[in-house]
């Protein structure tokens, strides 16, 4: 979700958001929470996990480091990228940073982990891809085709977890 466009200060109360949250015409009816809205939170998401994992992927790759320590390091920067955009939104409304941080490790942890597997998972099973250069074709349709089918996986998990007040879910109090 998009929090830019909220002042400062403009945190609502939390026990009025869990009581609009739980209008089912604000979100669409089935499962608490409509496809759009899942979606909005998984492309969130997934932009974070992006920034971090091609940074990640290209650093490895560019020097020439094996395998896992490539996807370790472009893991552990998706998750990095992925706390730290939900981490400014909520900052830039006036939450303190320890809250800050709770708040954006309940958002994203699990959509996250789950984007992370499938899109790592996909890399590893395309073969040739985890050898594949920065300049071959097949290095960058393996990770963008990952991010895809990652993002077809983690908007219904995402849907389901913001369905049950939990996670992108809290962020929500925030705007």
């Amino acid at each position: 979700m998009d929090h830019s466009t909220h002042p400062a200060g403009a945190a609502h109360d939390h026990t009025a958001h869990h009581m609009h949250a739980g209008n089912e015409a604000h979100h669409g009816g089935h499962g608490g929470t409509s496809w759009g809205t899942a979606a909005k939170a998984t492309l969130h998401c997934l932009t974070g996990c992006a920034v971090g994992e091609i940074l990640g992927m290209a650093i490895g790759t560019a020097l020439m480091w094996g395998n896992v320590a490539t996807m370790v390091l472009a893991i552990a920067l998706a998750f990095v990228f992925g706390y730290s955009f939900t981490l400014f939104a909520v900052r830039r409304v006036g939450l303190d940073f320890k809250s800050a941080i709770k708040v954006a490790l309940a958002a994203d942890t699990v959509s996250i982990a789950v984007m992370e597997l499938v899109d790592n998972g996909i890399i590893a099973l395309v073969p040739g891809a985890m050898d594949a250069h920065l300049d071959e074709t097949l290095f960058w349709t393996s990770l963008l085709g990952g991010f895809v089918i990652a993002f077809l996986i983690t908007t219904p998990v995402n849907k389901w977890m913001i369905g049950r007040g939990k996670g992108h879910a809290v962020v929500h109090a925030f705007h």
